[in-house]
């Protein structure tokens, strides 16, 4: 999402049904209003989605080549990529494309960005005119724009910014391609109309996190997992509560909380070596099993690369708010 992530193999059927495709052009539109209310990492569907859909030959697949990807150096926060390649299907005629980034036609998808934070952030929507130095949103600021029915993309936001966002920030800071931020940071993950009509979106700080994050859906058929005010089965969105030596300084200050492999390296952490693939990276075999500094804070959210619960679906042409803030 500095880092990037490795190949892997895709697991299950679900694997092969997600690419993102993040296509040229956007109908914008950007009005910041005071009082703004309120998972890829997508890589699996639901439970429901999983027993409903038709099944899928098993491949092995690797990240989208069409989601523009960051070129960086040797990262230890590199992991594999939770957006698997596409399910095999038959040429079909090509849509005409809507003016939204994305493509697609039928007018887009409303995605608004919410900041119930008390720092400004600014927020970055890729593939969209909100990209790649976001767009400022002080503390109760939100946003809108409209993005294509096939966009696929992430949202992050940078804070902590010089120049008014033209300089660099203390956190979430593009990588060469800027098709993710440099660790630590929280990213919202998305792929629209993916397989059988579901788009499929989550939360991650495999990263780490330098923002709480929420997403909420809207205008579906498919009732929200997450409530208005972020909690999730019973577990609402908190800071995340940081061991001090995973912590991101910046100043004296802490702007983020790095994610384990950052912060102490090794095969165990970065999941790799003897601790390579699904089978093998096991966080509750670990040490200390530091995901859950995560999962506590943001129990929706993807924590290590094969939190595969994490991902979340909609049904249709669903509309998203993301919101920077904790319940």
């Amino acid at each position: 999402m500095g880092r990037r992530r490795r190949t892997r193999s895709v697991r299950g059927w679900w694997g092969l049904v997600v690419a993102a495709v993040v296509a040229s052009g956007v109908v914008y539109s950007w009005p910041s209003s005071p009082g703004g209310d309120g998972s890829a990492s997508t890589e699996a569907v639901t439970r429901q989605a999983a027993a409903s859909a038709p099944a899928a030959p098993t491949v092995s697949g690797s990240p989208s080549a069409s989601a523009p990807r960051a070129t960086a150096s040797p990262s230890p926060t590199a992991r594999p990529s939770h957006r698997p390649s596409p399910k095999p299907s038959s040429p079909k005629p090509s849509a005409p494309k809507s003016a939204a980034a994305g493509g697609g036609s039928g007018g887009g998808r409303t995605i608004t960005v919410v900041n119930r934070t008390q720092e400004t952030v600014w927020a970055i929507v890729t593939g969209t005119a909100a990209y790649p130095n976001g767009r400022e949103l002080r503390p109760g600021q939100s946003t809108s724009l409209t993005v294509g029915n096939k966009w696929g993309g992430r949202i992050w936001g940078r804070t902590g910014c010089a120049s008014g966002g033209q300089g660099a920030c203390l956190t979430g800071d593009c990588t060469s391609q800027c098709a993710g931020a440099n660790p630590p940071t929280t990213l919202g993950e998305f792929t629209f109309d993916a397989y059988a009509g579901l788009d499929f979106y989550d939360v991650s700080m495999v990263d780490g996190a330098n923002l709480p994050m929420y997403i909420n859906i809207s205008h579906t058929v498919t009732a929200d997992p997450v409530s208005a005010t972020g909690c999730y089965k019973g577990a609402c969105t908190k800071p995340v509560d940081c061991p001090s030596a995973m912590r991101a300084m910046s100043g004296g200050q802490v702007v983020g909380c790095k994610p384990p492999c950052a912060a102490f390296g090794g095969d165990t952490y970065c999941c790799q070596g003897a601790w390579a693939g699904r089978e093998n990276c096991v966080p509750s075999k670990w040490p200390v099993d530091y995901t859950q500094v995560f999962k506590k804070a943001a129990p929706y959210a993807y924590s290590y690369a094969f939190d595969d619960a994490a991902t979340m679906s909609c049904k249709g042409r669903c509309d998203y708010r993301v919101t920077f803030g904790v319940t």
